[in-house]
């Protein structure tokens, strides 16, 4: 008989673990193993991170989940490689290659390089891949492409902030393009990666993809889950960020303690504050996060907040001076 599984005591936690996810693991099955490490009774991801793709993915657990939607919507930063030369199904290394033309390394100039630097930066237009999660009549895109279907696909505009190209090999030692890419959600880097090399002559698909941040959090910040997973529980604990990592862009307001009590209630106040769209609201006595809103003509109208008990058990167990 085997012998039964020891049932994890959940516990509530609350903050964000900056995660350099490894390759090949889906960001749910990332997400499952720090939750499980943290024994935290609530957990999700700021959306997904491809298996084939490393690097940021930041975890929400507790309260920090009810901002987790913000983080889907910053823009982010990669580093990809794309191998010249070949197109294939897929875009990337997984797929049957389609087509190989000869690469003109010569004519591959630092010139021609900031000429398609230029043709790609700014507000572009974009066909989704047929292998992608986007859905069609309710299935989604890589059934079809499976199945040997292609359906009509209509251009999305996406925004690509900041785009470096430059010339390199892949790990196979093959002409390959570096590029460094700040882009808006809902961008394709393997599409992005496609269309580069077409503009350059050659043809490319994505061989490797690296986040290195998303809305300010970056790379530098984050542990492995190999590192994670060898430390103790306390040490572990002590890798997650505050709530509010997630507001970093958000305008900070202090509430007094009767306002920030009739915040909490979800009751607009009226103060002196300049409009603004994202406001992050914190509470004088005692100093925590409330919760999100917005100033309108001087009336902040609360968004997501805090429930007493999150704010309580936070406060438990933040370190006092």
């Amino acid at each position: 008989m085997n012998a039964p599984r020891t049932r994890v005591q959940r516990r509530p936690v609350h903050g964000v673990l900056l995660l350099d996810k490894p390759l090949e693991l889906s960001s749910n099955d990332a997400l499952q193993k720090v939750k499980w490490l943290l024994r935290a009774e609530k957990a999700g991801h700021t959306g997904t991170l491809d298996p084939l793709a490393t690097g940021v993915l930041p975890l929400c657990f507790g309260a920090a989940t009810k901002f987790s939607q913000l983080q889907l919507e910053a823009a982010k930063t990669y580093e990809a490689i794309a191998r010249l030369g070949q197109t294939t199904t897929t875009a990337d290394a997984e797929g049957e290659v389609l087509r190989e033309r000869a690469v003109d390394l010569a004519a591959l100039t630092a010139e021609r390089l900031a000429a398609v630097q230029a043709q790609f930066t700014g507000a572009i237009r974009q066909v989704p891949p047929m292998y992608s999660a986007l859905k069609k009549d309710g299935k989604a895109l890589y059934e079809y492409a499976r199945a040997g279907i292609e359906v009509e696909r209509p251009a999305r505009e996406v925004t690509i902030h900041a785009l470096e190209l430059s010339l390199t090999q892949d790990s196979e030692g093959l002409p390959a393009i570096r590029m460094l890419v700040t882009c808006s959600k809902g961008t394709y880097i393997r599409t992005l990666a496609e269309d580069v090399g077409e503009a350059l002559g050659c043809g490319a698909h994505l061989r490797a993809l690296r986040r290195i941040d998303t809305g300010g959090l970056g790379v530098e910040r984050c542990i492995s889950l190999e590192a994670l997973a060898a430390m103790g529980e306390g040490e572990r604990l002590q890798q997650l960020q505050p709530v509010d990592a997630l507001l970093a862009s958000h305008t900070a307001v202090t509430l007094g303690e009767q306002d920030a009590a009739r915040f909490l209630t979800g009751l607009p106040r009226k103060g002196a504050w300049a409009d603004a769209e994202a406001v992050a609201v914190y509470g004088e006595n005692p100093q925590a996060l409330l919760g999100v809103g917005r100033v309108v003509r001087g009336e902040l109208i609360p968004g997501r907040l805090l429930s007493s008990l999150e704010i309580q058990q936070i406060l438990e167990d933040t370190p006092r001076p």
